[in-house]
């Protein structure tokens, strides 16, 4: 009977993937910064970043010096924002919002994870049509009529409810998001998950060794230091 991995190599594996999760959120911290300045208090975007980033325990230094990088302070590298779209296996819609300092490098990488798993990258434009972009937040094992109630007070636009696993999303226009994550929060309702985020106006569902090979394409995408955000509108079932 094989041995798991050591203590050692889950520590080395799981180090590993919280320093991509860091590269990702430091990159959207300085360009956010870079696009609407350095004060989070007058920038809605570089306050989420931020925000994400102390949820992932993030230190405020680290953060700090990913601001002053980004606002001339300090000398550091300029990202700038690329989007590629294209379909998976079962004509699954996908977007790949990446943030890179080398377009030549980033596209070969998306292009050899499309590619590898039997996808095909599109043009600008060739599947966005299909996704809204809407400010989500996420709550799990809170009472759904108070939910209901404080989201309406706060001028969401919607609320999805999933009785199978007890989750809630409230939904609102990227514009009132930040608005409406502060009203939530003061009503003592403080999110699992709160960003802005596209959402596929209508799934497809794939099964099998499609659904197998999109989730496998997803993944190596999301892998990838210069991806930030990745969005399908495939509805993978019971794939494993």
């Amino acid at each position: 009977m094989g041995r798991g991995p050591s203590i050692e190599a889950r520590k080395n594996a799981t180090d590993a993937q919280r320093g991509k999760v860091f590269t990702k959120l430091i990159r959207e911290i300085g360009v956010a910064a870079r696009a609407g300045g350095g004060d989070p208090a007058n920038n809605p975007r570089l306050r989420a970043a931020m925000d994400k980033a102390l949820a992932a325990n993030m230190s405020k230094d680290v953060m700090e010096r990913a601001v002053k990088k980004a606002t001339g302070e300090l000398e550091g590298v300029e990202y700038e924002e690329v989007r590629y779209e294209g379909y998976a296996p079962g004509g699954v819609a996908v977007i790949v919002d990446c943030l890179t300092d080398n377009r030549v490098r980033t596209v070969a990488d998306v292009r050899h994870a499309f590619s590898k798993c039997g996808g095909n990258m599109g043009t600008e434009g060739s599947v966005a049509f299909m996704f809204k972009r809407l400010g989500v937040l996420s709550y799990e094992g809170l009472d759904e009529e108070k939910v209901t109630e404080a989201a309406i007070e706060a001028g969401a636009d919607d609320v999805v409810v999933y009785p199978q696993d007890g989750a809630i999303d409230v939904l609102t226009a990227p514009d009132h998001f930040e608005a409406v994550k502060q009203a939530m929060a003061a009503a003592g309702l403080a999110p699992g998950y709160a960003e802005v985020s596209f959402r596929a106006d209508n799934d497809i569902a794939v099964s099998g060794e499609t659904a197998q090979q999109v989730k496998k394409m997803l993944g190596m995408l999301e892998d990838l230091d210069d991806v930030q955000n990745v969005y399908s509108n495939a509805d993978l079932g019971e794939a494993g």
